[in-house]
């Protein structure tokens, strides 16, 4: 893609909401691919830098977690990661700090809920991706990042399921009934309706908890957030 002085203006403004000195060793044409979507070209768009960025949210996120909770076990660790490295955790960050609104993509406004996450995910790792390779380090990424994923960290360790409420429902139910909670997902025919899904997770022919959400995979997780906080004196 091509970086034009308009772009180019409008990546600096960026970078600077981000805490950054325009100065900064940035790569701009690497942060304009890592801001352009595949449906606006399918040879030059942010998948390769995504890649790149999925390991360096990673890592970072390991430091942070060594840092911030010595005493955590391994399996904690690997718990409040998977949430912070989460799309939804990711797409949160990209709107948090505005990129969004500087991602090239046609037709957004087609895309649905989920999609957006996914979309939103991908895009601020692959920011994240072009800053590293900027500097071979994380100098462009720490300064503004580690605060959000500090606080991101905090949230979820207060959490008793760490916000992964299926893996928590499942070893409850695995130890009180060695069973596995079972999952029905309906879809919903109403129209214009912001969950598309329907779930009941039941056990013991028991109905625990009913959630909505836009995919399946969100309605099973909503279901299982309804059962978990119902049941929450047995754990």
């Amino acid at each position: 893609m091509t970086l034009t002085p308009e772009r180019k203006k409008d990546l600096e403004k960026l970078v600077q909401k981000l805490g950054l000195p325009t100065y900064s060793p940035v790569n701009w044409e690497m942060l304009n691919l890592a801001l352009t979507h595949p449906s606006v070209s399918r040879k030059a768009n942010y998948q390769q830098l995504e890649f790149v960025g999925d390991s360096v949210i990673r890592l970072i996120s390991a430091e942070i977690l060594m840092e911030k909770y010595p005493k955590a076990t391994v399996g904690e660790f690997s718990a409040l990661r998977s949430v912070m490295v989460s799309d939804r955790t990711l797409a949160e960050f990209c709107q948090k700090y505005e990129l969004d609104k500087y991602l090239l993509i046609a037709n957004i406004t087609g895309i649905n809920k989920t999609g957006k996450i996914s979309v939103f995910a991908d895009a601020f790792e692959a920011v994240l991706g072009a800053f590293y390779l900027s500097t071979q380090n994380m100098s462009l990424i720490r300064p503004w990042l580690d605060s959000a994923l500090t606080a991101k960290a905090a949230e979820i360790f207060l959490d008793p399921a760490k916000q992964n409420y299926k893996d928590a429902l499942q070893e409850w139910s695995q130890a009180q009934y060695k069973l596995l909670p079972e999952y029905r997902v309906i879809e919903n025919q109403e129209k214009k309706v912001p969950h598309r899904f329907i779930a009941e997770v039941w056990l013991n022919n028991n109905c625990l908890g009913i959630g909505k959400g836009g995919s399946k995979k969100e309605a099973e997780q909503a279901a299982a957030k309804n059962a978990f906080f119902s049941i929450e004196n047995e754990l």
